[in-house]
């Protein structure tokens, strides 16, 4: 018998948003991947940073609004919401802070990356979209917050992730 939203158990509610989002990111998948074997690697990327572009200030400010916080919420702010992103839901990920007082934040299991190893696929390129993605959800929650790539394919420099973004704050 189907069950309304209002009728899951909190457990059956997480699980829910877990498949949700790991869906979200299937279909994102099966678009690009389609892109790609129709028109190749560049224009597939090229619209892929068009989505991105246009998707995270809204995801941004759904879950700023969802976490009541403030328009300076500051680096705090993001590392609460970081983990409610759609990818983060989908994902393995951790956040450390450094001593400088900067937010790292590591995807260590990705499932892009994954599922383009199991069809014996290429890794994704997905440092130009993840400066894209990571940079604009930062600044959509506050514009005072910088990102840099600490690492993200093709430049890998820290091979105990998939990918790592360096947050601060420019006062």
């Amino acid at each position: 018998m189907a069950k309304g939203l209002d009728e899951l158990a909190r457990e059956q509610l997480v699980e829910l948003l877990e498949i949700t989002a790991k869906d979200t990111i299937a279909l994102d998948g099966t678009w690009f991947q389609s892109l790609e074997t129709e028109q190749g690697m560049d224009t597939a990327m090229e619209h892929d940073r068009a989505a991105w572009r246009r998707f995270v200030p809204s995801e941004a400010q759904r879950l700023k609004k969802l976490l009541g916080l403030p328009d300076a919420c500051g680096l705090e702010g993001l590392a609460a919401a970081l983990p409610l992103r759609c990818t983060s839901l989908a994902n393995e990920w951790e956040i450390a802070w450094e001593e400088d007082g900067a937010l790292l934040f590591r995807i260590t299991d990705c499932r892009v990356q994954n599922a383009r190893a199991r069809k014996g696929m290429g890794f994704h390129p997905c440092k130009s979209v993840g400066i894209l993605e990571y940079g604009e959800f930062a600044r959509a929650l506050d514009d005072r917050i910088c990102c840099a790539c600490a690492s993200c394919f093709p430049d890998i420099t820290d091979e105990t992730c998939n990918c790592a973004w360096r947050f601060w704050m420019e006062e």
